[in-house]
């Protein structure tokens, strides 16, 4: 492990991306308190809160009818995941006029490493970074910057002091800075992990600064413990390059969904953009799996395995049946509430095995169908819609099927 003398990252982190961005789409809310919601329904949850609805004691996750009780003036926004994207890259855009980004952490996390010339000025470096995103992109959408000698400690710092920070966490300060900080702000600790950390003793910053990584490692029940240990007292940690494992999609069903056929359908638009996404990878899948839940969070589960496979018509043949098995096995007609599909044990380009002289009637309709689906993603590419789709194709209240942004994705263009 290496253990940097000085500053070698730098973290950008937007304040309340999507309704700042909001904002800066729509001038007139700027000033206002803004809520983001996934979809126009009372009873969903905010997905992001503007500075003015935060100050009222409006938090990410407040229902709309409670957002609406401690603010009577917010205006609610439904989510438009699509101006995000493209704000998201005028953004990278605008920080590589002053340095490469290294990497993309989230739809509103970058990050940047420090040349060793450029370590000096590490602080004028944020700062024209900052000045290039107000110039380039615009100053409605302001962001914290954090330095450190690794990605944790500059993450840390972009924290400290938001909205609209710039703090940096030298080598030689630690740990007094972080010292003051409640375990569940350190990145990595959930109130799970907080809670598990109490029950060994360990309440406080102090406490787990004077842990040992081997104890952290086992009290994390991973090596994930040993690497935030390094990460705090900072080291540099090279984490190995995860390996894709599956594509899927999920959805809260609409009301008047919320039934076996209204779930069928949306499985059906959500089977088709995550096997889009799986072509476009350039992998097939040896399984199907699908998720019914109800409101409880019971549900039914199935699965569905088969020869590698990337084409439409077989992976909705395989949903069909696995409905059909749903269907004899929920004659109660139970009110769902969710869907998830995944694409499951991929097999990449290079690694399936196909025999090119089969010439059996069934080989033959299979490649086909991989063609044909393949030639219906460029198409619905490149006219931006839903041009070819086998059998009926719903469209789901609030949109997204496929594209929203999740955590640890960005939506291709492709999949809007």
């Amino acid at each position: 492990m290496r253990k940097p003398a000085g500053i070698e990252r730098l973290y950008v982190d937007f304040d309340s991306f999507f309704a700042s961005a909001e904002q800066h789409l729509q001038p007139h809310l700027r000033g206002r308190p803004v809520g983001v919601v996934p979809v126009a329904s009372e009873h969903t949850g905010l997905i992001a809160v503007s500075r003015e609805a935060k100050a009222v004691g409006i938090k990410r996750g407040t229902v709309v009818r409670d957002a609406r009780r401690l603010c009577p003036g917010i205006v609610l926004v439904t989510a438009r995941h699509e101006r995000y994207v493209a704000l998201h890259r005028e953004i990278i855009r605008a920080i590589e006029t002053v340095l490469p980004v290294k990497a993309i952490c989230s739809i509103d996390e970058m990050l940047c490493a420090l040349m060793p010339s450029e370590q000096a000025d590490a602080l004028g470096l944020a700062r024209r970074v900052k000045g290039a995103i107000a110039r380039e992109v615009g100053t409605t959408l302001s962001c914290s910057v954090g330095l450190g000698p690794n990605e944790l400690l500059a993450k840390i710092a972009a924290e400290l002091e938001k909205p609209d920070g710039l703090v940096a966490l030298h080598p030689k300060d630690l740990p007094g800075p972080l010292l003051s900080l409640a375990l569940t702000d350190i990145p990595g600790i959930a109130k799970g992990n907080a809670d598990r950390l109490a029950r060994a003793g360990i309440r406080d910053m102090s406490a787990l600064w004077r842990m040992q990584p081997k104890e952290l490692r086992r009290l994390w029940g991973s090596v994930e413990g040993e690497r935030l240990w390094m990460g705090l007292h900072g080291y540099e940690v090279e984490r190995p390059e995860t390996q894709r494992r599956m594509f899927g999609h999920g959805r809260v069903l609409p009301t008047g969904w919320r039934h076996l056929a209204g779930a069928y359908a949306c499985a059906r638009v959500l089977l088709a953009k995550a096997a889009s996404r799986m072509r476009r990878g350039g992998f097939s899948a040896k399984t199907l799996a699908l998720w019914l839940t109800d409101r409880d969070s019971a549900g039914w589960y199935g699965e569905e395995r088969f020869l590698p496979t990337a084409d439409d018509p077989s992976l909705l043949a395989s949903l069909s049946r696995l409905f059909g098995h749903a269907e004899r096995e929920n004659s109660a007609g139970t009110r769902l509430r969710s869907v998830h599909v995944t694409l499951q044990d991929l097999v990449g380009a290079g690694e399936r095995a196909e025999d090119l002289f089969d010439f059996t009637a069934e080989a033959q309709i299979k490649r086909r169908q991989e063609y044909l689906s393949v030639l219906a993603d460029r198409l619905n590419a490149h006219y931006q819609g839903r041009l070819l789709h086998w059998g009926p194709w719903a469209e789901l209240p609030g949109g997204y099927a496929g594209a929203k942004i999740a955590f640890n994705r960005i939506p291709d263009a492709e999949d809007f």
